[in-house]
């Protein structure tokens, strides 16, 4: 299929191009980048007053499939990607069965071609049914494409055999997503530890909880080489051990989510599941140092952490609600609205957050740019669409969020993967 996009703000983070200018793609590819392109094409699109950007890139979904399809499955989970803009996922291998052998990376890839509407990337376990006691198939997943490993949802407390496998993962070229968490400085908690917490008379949670293991992680990469990416970072001291390894120039890469540089403690009025996240909401100080990471480069990625959820599991008291809120189909509207808007990072550095660095870090060399050549994965942005946020009106089968009724300006109005509308003016294209 041809596609011409007429006269949109293109957003290309590779090139620097910002400028008004049309784009064809025919087949997968996006063929030409330039003003005023005549040329016959199978769909027109109008995208003036619009940014015309790389399909977003998020690196840490958990679509919950196999084996907790209840929650979300790859297609749902799909549907709700190319809604927000999200043309690659990478989905964490905390299912059931865990993802730990190269079998069942290519069982859910081949399947996700099949089922999805995004293109999923199936990040591998470091360890064996992520128990930390014995390493993963790590050779076996690297060969199959799974691009990274992680143990997300949990950090391997081992750090001997956590540094065994970061060198295989060296050797395999893969990168390591770190979730940085000392399940044994937890103790119970549910929230931050903090005033909120004693009043509300529920456990906290420190932030030596993660920036121990940051820390440690850190070492670990320096001591093996290895890519190291630190997953949804929510507190100053995490912000400034990531800029510490950059200025060291260690291969290190860090992420947040909007939940984190948006809300903070004192956004909990009550004992509500929907606000039970891991990490959790921080500080107003570490919201402050996270916009400021974002704002200075030392942060590189905006992810989501997509977590879906039962309304069972998250519409009840935080010492019993699941961990986890969705995030795909609202991503892009937040980070516009509150980052953007607000002058902290401009529309081009939105785009290498959400596509661009992504794409780095993944090795994806013909994604997260809209230029001549790439895989033509687009979204067209329209950043003066002003709504309010209804979970009821989700494609994820989760609509456990706290952004419910929350005003936001910016709507994604149609996304390309691989040259084929899959969403459009309110609609998912199969």
């Amino acid at each position: 299929m041809t596609i011409l996009i007429k006269e949109g703000r293109v957003l290309d983070p590779e090139t620097k191009r910002d400028e008004i200018c049309d784009v064809l793609i025919d087949g997968d590819r996006i063929t030409r980048v330039d003003s005023g392109i005549e040329t016959e094409a199978e769909r027109i699109i109008d995208a003036k007053g619009c940014y015309v950007m790389p399909g977003f890139i998020d690196l840490h979904v958990h679509f919950r499939d196999p084996g907790l399809e209840y929650k979300e499955t790859l297609t749902t989970g799909g549907r709700a990607a190319v809604k927000g803009g999200v043309t690659t996922v990478c989905a964490m291998p905390n299912t059931k069965p865990v993802i730990d052998n190269g079998v069942k990376v290519k069982e859910v890839m081949e399947r996700a071609k099949r089922e999805s509407l995004t293109n999923v990337i199936q990040l591998g376990a470091v360890t064996v049914g992520q128990e930390g006691k014995e390493l993963a198939d790590i050779r076996g997943m690297a060969k199959n494409g799974c691009h990274a490993i992680s143990e997300d949802g949990k950090s391997v407390m081992n750090a001997s055999l956590y540094r065994k496998g970061m060198n295989l993962a060296k050797e395999e070229g893969l990168a390591v997503f770190a979730h940085c968490e000392d399940i044994t400085m937890v103790e119970g908690g549910v929230m931050n530890a903090d005033k909120k917490a004693e009043k509300l008379g529920l456990k906290g949670i420190t932030n030596a909880v993660e920036d121990v293991i940051v820390a440690r992680d850190i070492l670990l990469a320096k001591e093996t080489g290895v890519r190291l990416h630190l997953c949804h970072c929510s507190t100053k001291d995490s912000i400034k051990m990531l800029g510490l390894a950059k200025e060291e120039g260690l291969d290190v890469t860090g992420e947040v989510c909007p939940h984190h540089f948006i809300l903070s403690t004192d956004d909990i009025t009550k004992d509500n599941g929907n606000y039970k996240m891991n990490p959790p909401l921080r500080s107003k100080e570490d919201v402050e140092a996270i916009k400021e990471g974002l704002r200075n480069g030392t942060v590189d990625v905006i992810a989501t952490d997509h977590a879906p959820h039962a309304e069972a599991e998250k519409n009840r008291s935080m010492k019993l609600a699941a961990f986890g809120i969705v995030g795909l189909e609202t991503s892009a509207a937040l980070t516009y609205t509150e980052l953007v808007e607000t002058g902290i990072i401009t529309p081009m550095q939105m785009a290498e957050k959400m596509s661009w660095n992504p794409a780095k870090i993944l090795g994806l060399h013909d994604r997260g740019s809209v230029s001549e050549g790439k895989i033509a994965d687009v979204v067209i942005f329209d950043p003066e669409k002003e709504y309010t946020i209804d979970k009821n009106t989700f494609l994820s089968k989760g609509k456990n969020t706290p952004f419910h009724g929350r005003k936001v300006k910016g709507e994604v109005v149609c996304t390309i993967a691989g040259g084929r509308i899959v969403y459009e003016g309110g609609k998912i294209i199969d």
